[in-house]
């Protein structure tokens, strides 16, 4: 069995062979915003803490938390997140790839957060609603498979030497842009 909280705080028990069963309950949140953001493989619990808020932020209908990324409850994911933990729906599934095909079953398009040699600037990218962004590890980015079964993949542009920026940061900025790119 494996606990998955869900907004305002209710732990809903869901059966392991079954991990997506309770999705579709984060599509339904009639009170969020048609955003969703995948987590993968990120390693630091406060990352994760901040994606939370970042979510919070947004209004976003959901966090799947995928691969090795650390999922709540932790004290160092509370302590960044302030909270928004407790409150933002999340879903742990190990497979990146089981959660990007539950979500564009249910017409969700999913993009990757990754410079390649194809991304395009996330600020002239054609959004659609619903829409999910997947965010990798700090170090590897998100995996070439992972990228493989997105729609579409998007970048941050880069000016100075460095070509990413903290996958914490890049979240909130991807996640603000879907909030302006959904009508908000």
């Amino acid at each position: 069995m494996v606990k998955t909280k869900v907004a305002h705080s209710v732990s809903i028990t869901h059966i392991k062979h079954n991990p997506l069963r309770i999705s579709m309950h984060l599509l339904s949140g009639d009170h969020t915003n048609p955003i969703y953001i995948i987590v993968e493989n990120v390693r630091s619990l406060f990352n994760v803490g901040a994606i939370f808020r970042s979510a919070d932020g947004v209004n976003a209908s959901g966090v799947y938390l995928t691969g090795f990324t650390g999922q709540p409850p932790r004290k160092e994911i509370n302590r960044v997140a302030l909270g928004a933990d407790e409150t933002v729906p999340y879903l742990y599934e190990q497979n990146t790839l089981t959660a990007i095909q539950y979500l564009k079953a249910q017409n969700v398009q999913v993009i990757a957060l990754e410079k390649t040699d194809t991304s395009v600037n996330f600020q002239t990218f054609d959004y659609q609603s619903p829409v999910a962004v997947v965010v990798g590890n700090e170090v590897e980015g998100v995996r070439p498979q992972t990228l493989d079964a997105c729609d579409h993949i998007v970048h941050l542009p880069m000016c100075g030497q460095k070509i990413s920026l903290n996958v914490s940061v890049a979240s909130g900025i991807i996640l603000y842009k879907l909030l302006q790119a959904v009508g908000h």
